[in-house]
């Protein structure tokens, strides 16, 4: 199976990193992976494309990826900036882009902020990003902060080997096979003298100090023109959605797959994922 071609770019002086998969004279698609996942959760569904070129990005914080400022929290809306500079630095004017769970609500907040630059877009397990009810917001940005302060200058634990780390991974929040859980580790780890530590900014995990409201989240998807495919497993977190947000979009079409939160990740739903983007070449 193909491993991808390493991609870097220069984001503000940063490093963002990624993988190339497929045709390189195929459609661009831009792939945005999931909340601590990486460029190399898209492989199985890279393998299944025809007439495709895979551009799947390591997010900032997260695989070959540098780090964000100390200073600079992590809020979904500047991955926006992000991916915005990437399709100017590919000369791509319209985009077509497939995201999986955080990637998901990436690709809508761009596409409502931009509708002209986003040419279709396949969201996987995922719609728009989570919210604060603006009545709990004091309470939850004092409880972010006070987490924030108490977890300055921690330091992670290490694993003793890869093995323990691939473990640790299948049996995470939302596991995944132990093959896909190799594929991540392969690129979101990095060996020290004393052991092997995630190469994900551990900010990463820290609380949401500031999230949007549910309006705000609803004009960015009344002003998403492209149109829609969402993809649901038959095992996913599609009760954990806010499914009242699908009939804001203008053109979806609603599929359901095989597997469970990281169905992509997963024989038939990376099959049902990669028809659809087939489609887009046909």
């Amino acid at each position: 199976m193909e491993t991808g071609k390493e991609l870097r770019f220069d984001i503000d002086g940063r490093l963002m990193a990624g993988l190339e998969f497929g045709d390189p004279d195929g459609l661009p698609v831009v792939a945005l992976h999931g909340w601590l996942d990486n460029a190399a959760s898209w492989r199985l569904v890279a393998a299944q494309l025809k007439g495709v070129r895979l551009i799947a990005l390591d997010l900032m914080g997260h695989g070959f990826s540098d780090h964000r400022p100390d200073s600079m929290p992590y809020y979904i809306w500047d991955n926006v900036s992000d991916v915005l500079a990437v399709l100017d630095e590919l000369a791509l004017d319209q985009a077509h882009i497939v995201g999986h769970s955080m990637g998901a609500s990436i690709a809508t907040l761009l596409a409502g902020c931009y509708p002209t630059r986003v040419q279709r877009l396949c969201l996987v397990e995922g719609i728009a990003p989570l919210v604060y009810s603006p009545e709990t917001l004091p309470e939850l940005m004092a409880q972010a902060i006070d987490k924030r302060r108490r977890m300055q200058g921690r330091r992670l634990r290490p694993y003793a080997d890869l093995e323990a780390v691939v473990q640790a991974r299948v049996k995470g929040r939302w596991p995944v096979t132990e093959q896909a859980a190799r594929w991540l580790v392969e690129r979101g780890v990095v060996q020290k003298s004393d052991g092997i530590f995630w190469r994900n900014d551990p900010a990463l995990v820290q609380p949401s100090i500031l999230r949007m409201s549910e309006d705000q989240v609803g004009a960015f998807i009344d002003a998403v023109t492209a149109p829609v495919q969402l993809v649901l497993g038959d095992e996913g977190i599609g009760e954990g959605l806010v499914l009242s947000r699908l009939a804001r979009f203008h053109q979806l079409e609603q599929h359901t797959a095989v597997g469970s939160h990281h169905l992509h990740l997963q024989d038939e739903g990376a099959i049902r994922v990669a028809e659809l983007l087939n489609q887009w070449v046909e």
